[in-house]
């Protein structure tokens, strides 16, 4: 049965439609100038942080392995640019804490070309061979979670993947990073979207796109087109899904395409399904068969502070100090957010680096924050506005007054905190203002800290 005869496009309950700010959608990406010095935090994924393999004084090239794996929740991290490591020393970075970077700097008269690349053929290779190569990338989920892709590809022996579910919904306003791999790169997304079949060894896949997005819907169909005339070894479809927020969670993709609800606290596999990130896929169908690591990614740069918005090519470790100064915004403008405004988080430190997870730099003056800042907050009304809105179907008036109270594992036991992905409807729609999901947040550190301890 073809996967297209059972495609429901059901419309997830509940959700948000905010404006969609989508101001970059028709530019191409362009490659940012490489920064005079980078910041590799050691720590920038899900998982154990890897062993650094680098000294102080030490030349590196473009591509080298800067530290290396230490076991199957971590990745190694590669030079980002051509150059000297300059230090090995505690950073600011984007989550708060200061954490262990390394600091190169770069070459200024160094083509910047990837001199540790190792051109390989995979067309026989295994599934745990694909895996393999996958980790050996660095690859981590470019969607903002920045979980170890080798790990998500990895299917549990007791289960069975059957369908590849590939996201390009892209829900969040201002981002277009995504829009513009499918629509100017849909060739390594299809290629991509093979290695992950035979990783999976799922045998068919389908790409769900919000249909706000029609360009992107047409260069992917005429890529699986091109794909048909030189392979039919994995059955693949896109398919376009209504524009809604948060479109993007795994759960409310699978809810649109197929019309399955997945348990609470259950994974896609349950289902035997697998949910990848397009720009994910993209960037794998671009650097498996030349041996290269994760380097750079296409970050979306823009807001109404920025003169040149656009997607950009963007080295790792770049500080957004030096992005800022390239797109020209002023020195006022310093409202700074990383990632999306629902779920993204404003930039503590402008010395910070773009990490592997960092899909947006949104940047913001004064004025245009100046209404929302200037709104006080005032006690829950109970309308009802963010039970409404959330997509888990969650009380977040509730959980809300109980966070007031640091009854934090009420929370948890009683009304499904974990259950919350941080998507921001409730705050978003919220008519006292209340800081929703900053709340859930503080209650979610509390309870991981409480439990380690």
């Amino acid at each position: 049965m073809k996967i297209s005869s059972y495609i429901r496009g059901e419309v997830f309950e509940r959700g948000i439609h905010p404006p969609a700010q989508k101001l970059t959608a028709d530019l191409p990406i362009r490659r940012l100038p490489f920064p005079p010095q980078v910041v590799v935090p050691v720590s920038q994924h899900i998982g154990k942080p890897p062993r650094v393999v680098v000294r102080v004084g030490q030349e590196v090239v473009r591509g080298q392995p800067l530290a290396l794996a230490e076991d199957w929740l971590s990745v190694p991290h590669h030079a980002p640019v051509t150059g000297v490591v300059e230090a090995i020393e505690l950073r600011p970075s984007a989550r708060g804490p200061w954490t262990q970077s390394i600091v190169i700097r770069t070459h200024p008269g160094a083509s910047q070309e990837d001199l540790w690349a190792q051109p390989r053929d995979l067309s026989t290779a295994s599934g745990q061979e694909i895996l393999q190569a996958i980790w050996d990338t660095g690859m981590v989920g470019l969607g903002g979670a920045a979980f170890p892709t080798h790990a998500k590809l990895s299917v549990p022996k007791q289960a069975k993947a059957h369908t590849l579910v590939v996201n390009g919904c892209e829900c969040e306003p201002y981002l277009t990073c995504d829009h513009r791999l499918m629509v100017e790169h849909a060739d390594d997304l299809i290629a991509g979207i093979h290695y992950g079949l035979r990783a999976t060894g799922a045998v068919r896949a389908i790409i769900g796109v919000e249909n706000n997005k029609p360009e992107a819907i047409k260069a992917i169909q005429a890529a699986i087109d091109r794909d048909k005339l030189l392979s039919s070894e994995h059955e693949i479809h896109v398919e376009a899904v209504p524009t809604k927020y948060p479109q993007g969670s795994e759960k409310m993709l699978l809810m649109a395409l197929f019309g399955v609800e997945i348990a609470a606290g259950a994974l896609p596999i349950s289902l035997g399904m697998v949910v990848n990130n397009v720009g994910t896929l993209a960037a794998l169908g671009r650097l498996l068969p030349r041996g290269q690591g994760l380097t750079e990614r296409v970050v979306t740069v823009t807001g109404p502070g920025v003169a040149r918005p656009g997607d950009y090519r963007v080295p790792i470790g770049t500080p957004l100090q030096f992005i800022l100064d390239t797109v020209g915004a002023p020195a006022e403008s310093r409202e700074v957010i990383l990632g999306g405004p629902m779920m993204g988080q404003a930039a503590p430190s402008l010395d910070v680096p773009v990490t592997k997870g960092v899909s947006g730099v949104l940047v913001f003056r004064g004025e245009d924050l100046a209404s929302r800042q200037k709104r006080s907050t005032y006690p829950c009304i109970k309308c009802g506005e963010c039970v409404e809105s959330c997509p888990m179907g969650l009380n977040p008036s509730q959980l809300g007054m109980l966070a007031a109270k640091r009854e934090y594992e009420t929370m948890g036991e009683q009304y499904f905190l974990g259950d919350c992905f941080e998507c921001g409807c409730c705050t978003y729609v919220c008519p006292s203002n209340i800081p929703l999901v900053q709340q859930f947040r503080v209650a979610k550190q509390v309870l991981r800290e409480r439990a380690a301890s």
